[in-house]
């Protein structure tokens, strides 16, 4: 922080003869040993690097958790109103489909297969 960034206090009064007093300069000691000590107690809460990873992951861990209670409810409402005997075993079966044919099963199996196809040409070479 530069000289023109940083809070002045208010001046030690001086004394009526324009010089300050022992007592003065020891008031305004004080005050700037005080400014002092709350900068380098800022910086040093600033520089905790391992004090603000644990606030971070403490943060996503409320926010995870939120998340994971928000999704068990709307799980459980689900379930309490589809009862096995008003389920329709082929409704059941178009969604797996559907759920099979979105992109991330798509990738997931083309890796896969991309594995597969290495291993067997990689045992071809090697034999």
């Amino acid at each position: 922080m530069g000289e023109a960034e940083r809070e002045v206090g208010a001046p030690v009064a001086a004394a009526a003869d324009g010089e300050r007093t022992p007592q003065d300069i020891e008031r305004e000691i004080e005050r700037t040993r005080e400014e002092l000590g709350d900068t380098v107690a800022a910086l040093a809460a600033k520089t905790d690097v391992k004090a603000r990873v644990n606030e971070k992951v403490e943060e996503t861990k409320a926010k995870v958790t939120g998340k994971v209670e928000e999704t068990k409810a709307k799980v459980t409402e689900k379930a309490d109103g589809a009862s096995p005997s008003n389920v329709d075993p082929v409704q059941v079966a178009q969604a797996a489909r559907e759920t099979a044919t979105k992109p991330p099963a798509l990738i997931i199996a083309a890796f896969a297969a991309g594995i597969v196809l290495g291993v067997v040409l990689a045992r071809r070479r090697a034999s």
